[in-house]
């Protein structure tokens, strides 16, 4: 959990940002809930991997999602 609250102080985001939103998981946990906090949507992030928008590049202390590909450039 720690490194993927690390991730998003890098990508300067809130959580929804890097979830998959349209994945049947994000309505069937509640997770459109806008009173939800960061740690309870990073918790199910955690535990549900496939809610993470990906890829997600690290690089020279920074991060970038993936997509489009063009985003890394930027970090790299």
């Amino acid at each position: 959990m720690q490194e993927l609250l690390h991730i998003l102080d890098l990508l300067d985001c809130e959580a929804r940002r890097i979830m998959r939103t349209k994945e049947p998981e994000y309505r069937e946990q509640g997770l459109d809930n806008p009173e939800l906090t960061r740690e309870q949507l990073v918790k199910a992030m955690v535990t549900t991997p496939k809610l993470i928008e990906r890829p997600i590049v690290l690089a020279n202390g920074k991060a970038a999602i993936g997509r489009p590909p063009e985003n890394v450039l930027d970090i790299l």
